[in-house]
């Protein structure tokens, strides 16, 4: 990666904030010019639907777990953990054996059941190139910043990288990064079979496509992108309490059998296969999301995420 593109980001991102921080932190890695330092973080005793909540609320897909004395970094929980929880892979076997399919008694178990305990993590003394290379290296969307002292100064996400880069990446377009290989759902598809899919395959969203045979004479059937669910649409499912109000039962079978149709976004953004990365940064940057649906002429085409436009900085 040349350094013009990332230690530069673009030229200090037009942010005068940051060349003050460097002065004032000459000792520091520049991470922590980028790096968010005010880290919202939680205690390893708070329940698992208390952490859904969290996550919602400040729109988030992670949260840095700490000890409560020491305010140490513990563990990681991401939305990917909650995923697997609730029907995604072997955490499944808390809601199943430990709980006997009792939801509600589930969802109130401590997070440090399903947390991620080799988290990866950045020293304040960090590089932006360190970072990037750790971020695609390991496949993560984020890491917690410590000092000396193994405390939290910070942290930063692939999306940190992705506003930085609104209106610069110019010459670089969408269909050169994005994934075409997409990997989709059916409307039909339960909340517990979503979960998987993203699991298994360290997906944050799945489009959700429906059949039309309208030129099937030609061409065959045509997939017709219907909507888009992301690990957060499970999350805001997971913390409603209009989802409690509703139950029949406390089976957790019966609660991931919700069809995805009730928690999917209708209304999706896309971009063109020649949309520039830039350009692709400030609609990301708008609308609040991570990633798109690259669609032409109706087709699905291929998906651009933020994990796109980090290999982006690093190849540019």
């Amino acid at each position: 990666m040349k350094d013009k593109s990332a230690i530069n980001l673009r030229k200090s991102m037009d942010r005068g904030s940051i060349e003050h921080e460097s002065r004032v932190s000459e000792r520091e890695g520049d991470i922590m010019t980028l790096a968010k330092k005010d880290v919202i973080t939680v205690q390893p005793t708070i329940s698992i639907k208390e952490v859904a909540e969290v996550m919602v609320n400040h729109k988030f897909r992670r949260l840095p777990i700490t000890d409560p004395g020491s305010e140490k970094l513990l563990g990681i929980v991401t939305a990917m953990d909650i995923l697997n929880f609730l029907g995604g892979g072997d955490k499944f076997k808390i809601m199943e054996e430990k709980y006997d399919d009792n939801f509600l008694a589930a969802i109130n178990e401590s997070v440090r059941e399903i947390m991620t305990r080799d988290v990866k993590f950045l020293k304040n003394k960090d590089s932006i190139n360190d970072c990037i290379s750790l971020m695609l290296e390991y496949n993560v969307g984020a890491l917690p910043i410590v000092d000396d002292n193994d405390k939290i100064v910070g942290i930063i996400t692939e999306r940190d990288f992705a506003l930085a880069m609104a209106g610069v990446l110019t010459d670089e377009l969408v269909k050169d990064y994005m994934t075409t290989q997409v990997i989709t759902t059916t409307p039909g598809t339960p909340i517990e079979g979503a979960s998987k899919i993203m699991v298994r395959n360290h997906l944050r969203r799945i489009p959700i496509v429906g059949k039309t045979k309208e030129d099937s004479a030609v061409h065959g059937e045509k997939e017709i992108l219907e909507g888009i669910v992301t690990s957060n649409d499970v999350l805001k499912f997971l913390g409603d309490n209009k989802l409690f109000s509703k139950m029949k039962s406390t089976s957790a079978l019966e609660v991931l059998d919700t069809k995805i149709t009730e928690i999917m976004e209708d209304d999706v953004v896309t971009v063109d296969p020649l949309t520039r990365v830039g350009d692709l940064c400030e609609i990301l940057e708008e609308k609040n999301i991570g990633g798109v649906p690259v669609v032409k002429n109706g087709e699905l085409l291929g998906i651009v995420t933020e994990k796109d436009i980090l290999k982006a900085i690093h190849k540019s």
